[in-house]
């Protein structure tokens, strides 16, 4: 990959002035690059990797991943199952993946309840759906590359026999 887009991909806030400076070039090229990839569609997003454990709102949503089993269809394989489900407001990613199930979704919600019914009402019955299996996410120790800090450590008191 492209040495400006892995600068851009681990910090996503580094100044051009920056990018230039440790690629050894001018600003006004790395500007034009950084235009032309998002022209291009190869940069889509600039996001912000946030530790939602330590946001003090009770409103914290879950989080699962769900492994789908589909059949393919005819001249289209999975791509079209596949738009139909990332259609959906809750499927924040969905993936094509080998192994026992085709597509793995992370889904959000705001209680167990809510993800449970977008599988049991709008997932599953999907024509093409045969299966699915859910996990839900009870801790997260690192996303995206970033290891995240937490509220509270283990507080377990020692037990020796």
């Amino acid at each position: 990959m492209d040495e400006l887009l892995e600068i851009l991909e681990k910090d996503g806030r580094a100044s051009v002035e920056d990018i230039a400076k440790m690629l050894k070039k001018k600003p006004q090229a790395i500007r034009q690059a950084i235009r032309r990839y998002e022209k291009e569609g190869i940069i889509l997003k600039y996001k912000a990797v946030i530790n939602k454990e330590l946001i003090k709102e009770k409103d914290v949503e879950v989080r699962a991943l769900i492994e789908v089993n589909v059949t393919p269809q005819k001249d289209v394989g999975f791509d079209r199952i596949a738009e139909r489900i990332y259609s959906f407001p809750e499927v924040v990613s969905c993936y094509l993946v080998s192994g026992t199930y085709d597509l793995l979704l992370i889904v959000e919600g705001r209680d167990l309840h809510t993800v449970s019914s977008f599988v049991a009402e709008k997932l599953a019955p999907l024509e093409n759906v045969k299966g699915t299996t859910t996990h839900f996410l009870l801790k997260k120790y690192k996303e995206d590359g970033v290891v995240l800090k937490h509220k509270e450590e283990n507080k377990r008191i020692a037990i020796s026999y």
